[in-house]
Protein backbone atom coordinates (compact mmCIF):
# COMPACT_ATOMS: atom_id res chain seq x y z
CA UNK A 1 0.00 0.00 0.00
CA UNK A 2 3.20 2.13 0.80
CA UNK A 3 4.35 1.74 -3.14
CA UNK A 4 1.50 3.22 -4.12
CA UNK A 5 1.29 6.36 -2.14
CA UNK A 6 4.35 6.96 -3.51
CA UNK A 7 3.68 6.96 -7.14
CA UNK A 8 -0.10 8.57 -6.33
CA UNK A 9 2.17 11.77 -4.72
CA UNK A 10 4.82 11.83 -7.41
CA UNK A 11 2.01 11.26 -10.18
CA UNK A 12 -0.01 14.10 -8.74
CA UNK A 13 2.86 16.57 -8.18
CA UNK A 14 4.05 15.65 -11.53
CA UNK A 15 0.42 16.08 -13.16
CA UNK A 16 -0.10 19.25 -11.39
CA UNK A 17 3.32 20.55 -12.89
CA UNK A 18 2.32 19.30 -16.20
CA UNK A 19 -0.87 21.57 -15.72
CA UNK A 20 1.13 24.96 -14.88
CA UNK A 21 3.56 24.50 -17.66
CA UNK A 22 0.51 24.05 -20.09
CA UNK A 23 -1.28 27.23 -18.56
CA UNK A 24 1.92 29.35 -19.47
CA UNK A 25 2.82 28.05 -22.40
CA UNK A 26 0.00 28.11 -24.48
CA UNK A 27 0.06 26.49 -28.06
CA UNK A 28 -1.67 29.51 -29.77
CA UNK A 29 1.73 29.25 -31.73
CA UNK A 30 1.31 26.38 -33.97
CA UNK A 31 3.83 24.08 -32.00
CA UNK A 32 2.53 22.12 -29.32
CA UNK A 33 5.48 24.01 -26.73
CA UNK A 34 3.95 22.91 -23.03
CA UNK A 35 4.08 19.38 -24.69
CA UNK A 36 7.78 19.40 -25.26
CA UNK A 37 8.81 20.80 -23.09
CA UNK A 38 7.26 19.17 -19.73
CA UNK A 39 8.71 16.09 -22.20
CA UNK A 40 11.70 17.32 -22.53
CA UNK A 41 12.21 18.17 -18.66
CA UNK A 42 10.83 14.61 -17.93
CA UNK A 43 13.66 12.99 -19.87
CA UNK A 44 16.35 15.23 -18.13
CA UNK A 45 15.08 14.41 -15.09
CA UNK A 46 14.59 10.70 -15.52
CA UNK A 47 18.53 10.72 -16.80
CA UNK A 48 19.26 12.46 -13.68
CA UNK A 49 17.42 10.01 -11.57
CA UNK A 50 18.97 6.92 -13.10
CA UNK A 51 22.44 8.43 -13.31
CA UNK A 52 22.00 9.29 -9.37
CA UNK A 53 21.11 5.53 -8.64
CA UNK A 54 23.64 4.24 -10.72
CA UNK A 55 26.32 6.13 -9.19
CA UNK A 56 24.56 5.99 -5.26
CA UNK A 57 21.85 4.22 -5.44
CA UNK A 58 18.50 4.91 -4.29
CA UNK A 59 15.62 4.00 -1.99
CA UNK A 60 12.98 2.30 -3.45
CA UNK A 61 10.43 4.88 -2.41
CA UNK A 62 12.34 7.84 -4.18
CA UNK A 63 12.42 5.85 -7.30
CA UNK A 64 8.57 5.20 -6.98
CA UNK A 65 8.20 8.70 -5.61
CA UNK A 66 10.00 10.65 -8.45
CA UNK A 67 10.88 8.24 -11.77
CA UNK A 68 7.93 6.50 -11.22
CA UNK A 69 5.52 8.56 -10.10
CA UNK A 70 6.84 12.19 -10.96
CA UNK A 71 7.80 11.82 -14.38
CA UNK A 72 5.13 9.34 -15.25
CA UNK A 73 2.34 12.38 -14.17
CA UNK A 74 4.56 14.87 -15.78
CA UNK A 75 5.29 13.66 -19.12
CA UNK A 76 2.46 12.93 -21.73
CA UNK A 77 2.60 10.53 -24.33
CA UNK A 78 -0.90 10.31 -25.28
CA UNK A 79 -1.13 14.53 -25.84
CA UNK A 80 1.91 14.24 -27.59
CA UNK A 81 0.29 11.79 -30.20
CA UNK A 82 -3.06 13.17 -30.38
CA UNK A 83 -1.42 16.71 -31.04
CA UNK A 84 1.03 14.89 -33.57
CA UNK A 85 -2.56 13.53 -35.05
CA UNK A 86 -3.94 17.41 -34.71
CA UNK A 87 -1.65 18.63 -36.74
CA UNK A 88 -1.77 16.03 -39.51
CA UNK A 89 -5.35 16.22 -39.63
CA UNK A 90 -5.32 20.24 -39.86
CA UNK A 91 -2.76 20.06 -42.78
CA UNK A 92 0.76 20.96 -41.22
CA UNK A 93 2.45 17.92 -41.91
CA UNK A 94 5.34 19.69 -41.90
CA UNK A 95 5.29 20.81 -38.65
CA UNK A 96 3.87 17.11 -37.35
CA UNK A 97 6.62 15.44 -39.01
CA UNK A 98 9.18 18.14 -37.41
CA UNK A 99 7.22 17.90 -34.05
CA UNK A 100 7.09 14.15 -33.79
CA UNK A 101 10.91 13.98 -35.01
CA UNK A 102 12.18 16.91 -32.57
CA UNK A 103 10.57 15.51 -29.36
CA UNK A 104 11.94 11.63 -29.92
CA UNK A 105 15.56 13.47 -30.71
CA UNK A 106 15.32 15.61 -27.95
CA UNK A 107 14.40 13.57 -25.46
CA UNK A 108 16.96 10.87 -26.00
CA UNK A 109 19.65 13.44 -25.65
CA UNK A 110 17.99 14.79 -22.28
CA UNK A 111 18.29 11.17 -20.77
CA UNK A 112 21.28 10.61 -21.97
CA UNK A 113 22.73 13.99 -20.90
CA UNK A 114 21.30 13.81 -17.50
CA UNK A 115 22.91 10.32 -17.41
CA UNK A 116 25.84 12.42 -17.86
CA UNK A 117 25.46 15.35 -16.14
CA UNK A 118 25.51 13.00 -12.96
CA UNK A 119 29.01 11.92 -13.68
CA UNK A 120 30.65 15.28 -13.13
CA UNK A 121 28.72 15.63 -9.76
Amino acid sequence: MQTLLYIFLGGGLGSLSRYAIGQYFSSQSGFPWATFLANILACTLLGLLLGYELKHGMKSEYKLLLATGFCGGFSTFSTFSAESLKLLQAGHTGTAIAYVGISLLAGLIAVYMGLKLIEFL
